[in-house]
């Protein structure tokens, strides 16, 4: 049986799309109110969700391999978003600008886990808390005050100038911190950030979310390891924590 760490993490870094919030069923929700908005509402919702979030890694990838400058995500959101518009035969260019806008902006408007806001705050009793996610400042600042959800601070790809998996985004929120990466943890429902993040020399916190997308397989199921702390849910982490104490 799996034994977690003897020391427990000093501060907690968290992924934020599928790991505290569900973008999905919040994106198909949006998506299917501008979709009939401008006349397609014969696309699926959640068929339109999957391939936006399936443009995310391409579109970050660019920039890590030095392809483009470091733009915010809103700015690859938007990109992404106008990108499969113009698969499906819709005219972008005819649509209203501010449409446009606010639709890619529906990622400032994910609605939390059921179990995120609480286990935050638990979480938050025992060490500091901050974000370590791809989302720029004033994405996760809407997103967190319209989800309830209290950070200590707002770190991640923006104060990197860099976006996950790359080495410096796990170390640079370590440091922003004031925590050696050895006592900083990365709480996460991909294993492929947190084979990242221990890579960098974190320690790893993986909970899972079978719901992520919409019940179909991760991903990244092929990069499970033995993570210092597993549980499948934020509730069921900070129970594991409180009885380290």
């Amino acid at each position: 049986m799996r034994r977690p760490p003897t020391k427990r993490p000093r501060a907690f870094g968290f992924d934020v799309f599928g790991t505290v919030v569900d973008w999905r069923t919040s994106i198909a929700r949006e998506s299917a109110g501008f979709l009939a908005t401008i006349g397609r509402g014969d696309l699926d919702a959640g068929h339109f969700a999957d391939a936006w979030r399936s443009r995310y890694q391409p579109a970050m990838a660019r920039v890590r391999d030095g392809q483009r400058a470091f733009v915010i995500l809103d700015v690859l959101h938007r990109e992404m978003l106008v990108d499969l518009l113009g698969r499906h035969g819709v005219d972008v260019d005819a649509l209203d600008p501010a449409l446009v806008t606010e639709w890619s902006h529906a990622w400032h408007r994910l609605d939390p886990w059921p179990d995120a806001v609480a286990a935050l705050a638990r979480l938050r009793a025992l060490a500091p808390v901050v974000t370590l996610s791809n989302g720029n400042v004033s994405l996760m600042i809407e997103l967190s005050r319209r989800a309830g959800l209290e950070w200590d601070a707002i770190l991640g790809a923006e104060h990197a100038r860099a976006f996950k998996p790359a080495r410096e985004v796990y170390l640079a929120t370590a440091a922003a911190c004031g925590v050696a990466p050895g006592d900083f943890c990365l709480v996460a429902a991909h294993h492929s950030d947190l084979a990242a993040a221990r890579k960098a020399g974190l320690m790893t916190a993986y909970i899972d979310r079978p719901m992520e997308y919409g019940g179909a397989p991760a991903p990244d199921r092929d990069q499970r390891q033995d993570w210092d702390y597993e549980a499948d849910s934020l509730t069921a982490l900070a129970a594991q924590l409180e009885a380290s104490t």
